[in-house]
């Protein structure tokens, strides 16, 4: 259970708090509200480094669609974003970290300032 003299305006377990990060713009507003959990923010930073990622894949092959290589990359990268993206929730639900290559490493570096 969460401390009753937080200041959120919200009192959730912190590991599906954690989950929830995952759905877009929920972890720009976690991180606007949670200070003090670390992996709570760890997260949310991984959440938004993982949205930003995403979006610049699924632009890089929507712009090859043309070469119609994009036709066949569209639906392989949009099945695997959205099979990580349910990882990453189900994993964060049941308390277990999964730290990303590269964001991951960021995102807990941005959790812990």
């Amino acid at each position: 259970m969460t401390d009753q003299n937080s200041t959120k305006p919200y009192n959730i377990e912190p590991h599906i708090e954690s989950a929830l990060c995952y759905l877009p713009l929920i972890g720009i507003a976690v991180l606007l509200v949670e200070k003090e959990n670390r992996i709570t923010r760890f997260h949310a930073f991984q959440s938004i480094f993982f949205w930003i990622v995403a979006f610049a894949l699924i632009s890089m092959v929507n712009a090859v669609k043309i070469l119609l290589v994009g036709l066949f990359l569209s639906p392989l990268v949009n099945l695997m974003l959205a099979g990580l993206w349910l990882y990453l929730i189900w994993k964060t639900y049941n308390k277990e970290l999964v730290e990303l290559p590269i964001i991951g490493r960021i995102a807990k570096e941005q959790a812990e300032k």
